[in-house]
C-alpha cells in the first residue's frame, strides 16, 4: 500500500509552479519552503502598495493612462513583473522537485503540455497589457500635439450683461485657479467640439456640429453653446478675411473648406482651417476658443458596433425617405420608431445625421443625445476587449490641437463638472435671427449682439440665465424614457 503523499508527488512541482505563477510565494508554501514563501508574499504586498499609491483613485488612474512617460514606466514595470513571476514559478518548481526527491525525468509529452500551459498562464496577461499600453501610447502621440502652443483666438470687447433696469450683472464666482495649473489666468476654459461630416462622396469637411464647452476652472461651472450650421455673414476677427463685408459670407459649416481654399484669409497659430473655425466661432460667441477637437461622425459606426450597439430614447418617430448612405453612393429609407431603441452603428449615425423630416435644429439635439448615450453606456469590458479597434477609429476620426502636456490637468478638472447641471444654449432662429441674406442666397444672418449678451449672462449668472432665457439642462434635451 502506497503512502498518501506518494501519489501526487510527481505533480507537486507543477502545482507549486502554477501557484507561484498566480501569486508568487504561494508555490513556495506548496513546495514546503515557508520561509521563502513568506519573503515573496512580502514582496507581493509591497508591489500592491506601490500599485495602490500609483492608481489610488479613478482620476489618478486616468492621469497616468494619458501620460506617455507613465505608459513607458508601466511597460517597464510590466516586463519586470513578468520576469518576477517567471522566476517565482521556476523557483517553486525546483524546490518542490528537490523536496519530493524526484530524480527521474518527466515524460516529454507531459513536460510539453505542462510547460505550455504554465507559459500561457504567465505570458498572456503581460502580452495583453503590453499591447494595450503600446496602442494607448500610439494614440496619444499620434492625435495630440506634442507641446503646448498659443492657440487662444482674439475676440472683441464684449459688454457685460445687464438686467431689465440697465444695471450691470456681476458674477458671484471666483476665477482663481490652483497654482502651476495650465488654466492660470483663464476665467473660462473654452473647448470647441466639432462633428465633421466628411464621408465618401463629399467634397471637403463640413463642420455640421459645433458645440463650445465653457468651464470655470475654479468651480467646474459649465455651459454648452451650440451654433447651427446654416448661419451666414458671421463676423471675422481682426486680421482675417478677404471679403468686403468684413465677414464670412457663406454657411458657417463650410469654414474648414474655406480655410483650405483661401489659406491667406485665415492667418494664425494653427492651420488655416483651424484658424477659420476657431476664430469665427470665437467671434460669433464673443469668447476666446482655446482648443478644438473634431470627430468624424462616421467614426461612430465602428465605435457603436464595437460596443454591441447603444440604447437611445426616441421622443417621436423619425422618417427619412432619402437618407444618404455612408459611402455616398446612394440613398435609403430610414424609419425609427418612438421609444427606447437599441441601435447599431449605422442606425445611430442615421438618427444623428438625418434632417429631412424636421430641421438642423432638431438634428443638433439628436447628435448630442447620441453622444451622451455612447458616453453613458460604454462598457469597460467592451472597451478593453476592443481597445485596438477603438484606437484605430479614434486615430482615423479625430483631429485636435489640445496639447498632450495639458491632458492630465484637463482630467483633474473633469470631476468638478456637474454634468446634470450643464446649461445648454442653442443659438437658433427665430430668437437669434436678425435678417435674411441681402443677395438672395440661402442662409440667415445672426443677431450677434444678442448672442454675445446671452453668452455673457450664462457665464456670469447661469441660474438667472436658465430662468430668464428659458434654457434647458443637458438632461432635458434627450427626453425621459420613463415618462
Amino acid at each position: 500500500m502506497s503512502h498518501p503523499d506518494t501519489a501526487p508527488s510527481s505533480s507537486k512541482p507543477w502545482l507549486a509552479a502554477i501557484a507561484s505563477a498566480i501569486v508568487p510565494g504561494v508555490g513556495q508554501f506548496v513546495a514546503g519552503d515557508s520561509r521563502r514563501g513568506r519573503l515573496l508574499l512580502l514582496v507581493d504586498v509591497a508591489i500592491l502598495v506601490v500599485v495602490f499609491l500609483w492608481f489610488r483613485d479613478k482620476t489618478q488612474f486616468l492621469i497616468h493612462w494619458i501620460k506617455p512617460t507613465s505608459l513607458a514606466i508601466m511597460m517597464v514595470a510590466n516586463i519586470v513583473l513578468l520576469g518576477y513571476r517567471l522566476w517565482a514559478a521556476d523557483d517553486a518548481y525546483r524546490i518542490a522537485k528537490r523536496r519530493t526527491g524526484e530524480s527521474g525525468a518527466t515524460p516529454a509529452g507531459a513536460m510539453l503540455v505542462a510547460g505550455l500551459g504554465l507559459g500561457l498562464l504567465i505570458l498572456l496577461p503581460h502580452a495583453w497589457f503590453g499591447y494595450i499600453d503600446m496602442k494607448q501610447y500610439d494614440l496619444l502621440t499620434s492625435v495630440f500635439v506634442a507641446s503646448p502652443t498659443t492657440t487662444t483666438t482674439t475676440v472683441p470687447n464684449t459688454p457685460p450683461p445687464t438686467d431689465s433696469t440697465g444695471s450691470t450683472v456681476t458674477s458671484s464666482t471666483t476665477s482663481t485657479t490652483p497654482a502651476q495649473s495650465p488654466w492660470d489666468g483663464f476665467e473660462r476654459l473654452n473647448i470647441l467640439l466639432i462633428g465633421g461630416d466628411f464621408g465618401e462622396g463629399r467634397t471637403g469637411i463640413r463642420t455640421d456640429t459645433m458645440i463650445t464647452v465653457s468651464i470655470d476652472p475654479a468651480t467646474g461651472e459649465s455651459a454648452m453653446f451650440s451654433v447651427p450650421r446654416n448661419w451666414t455673414q458671421s463676423p471675422l476677427p481682426d486680421g482675417m478675411g478677404i471679403w468686403d463685408c468684413n465677414c464670412y459670407p457663406e454657411l458657417i459649416n463650410e469654414l474648414w473648406v474655406a480655410g483650405e481654399r483661401w489659406p491667406d484669409a485665415f492667418p494664425g497659430p494653427g492651420t488655416p482651417s483651424e484658424n477659420a473655425v476657431k476664430g469665427i466661432i470665437s467671434e460669433f460667441l464673443g469668447i476666446p476658443i482655446h482648443y478644438y477637437a473634431m470627430v468624424n461622425l462616421d467614426g461612430f459606426v465602428d465605435v457603436i458596433d464595437a460596443l454591441g450597439g447603444v440604447e437611445i430614447y426616441v421622443p417621436s418617430q423619425v422618417i427619412d425617405e432619402e437618407y444618404p448612405s455612408e459611402d455616398g453612393k446612394g440613398t435609403e429609407r430610414i424609419v425609427i420608431e418612438p421609444g427606447l431603441q437599441k441601435m447599431d452603428g449605422h442606425l445611430a449615425l442615421a438618427y444623428a445625421r438625418t434632417r429631412h423630416q424636421d430641421s438642423d435644429y432638431f438634428r443638433m439635439n439628436r447628435q448630442r443625445c447620441v453622444i451622451e448615450a455612447v458616453m453613458q453606456q460604454a462598457d469597460p469590458a467592451s472597451l478593453l476587449l476592443n481597445f485596438g479597434k477603438f484606437v484605430d477609429v479614434i486615430k482615423r476620426s479625430m483631429t485636435t490641437d489640445i496639447p498632450l502636456d495639458t491632458l492630465p490637468s484637463l482630467v483633474e478638472l473633469m470631476p468638478k463638472v456637474d454634468l446634470e447641471n450643464v446649461v445648454s444654449v442653442r443659438f437658433i432662429p427665430p430668437e437669434y435671427h436678425l435678417k435674411f441674406r441681402d443677395d438672395g442666397k440661402a442662409g440667415r444672418v445672426p443677431n450677434i449682439e444678442l448672442v454675445h449678451e446671452h453668452v455673457a449672462l450664462v457665464i456670469a449668472d447661469p441660474e438667472r440665465a436658465v430662468t430668464e432665457l428659458g434654457l434647458s439642462q443637458l438632461d432635458d434635451v434627450c427626453g425621459d424614457p420613463n415618462a
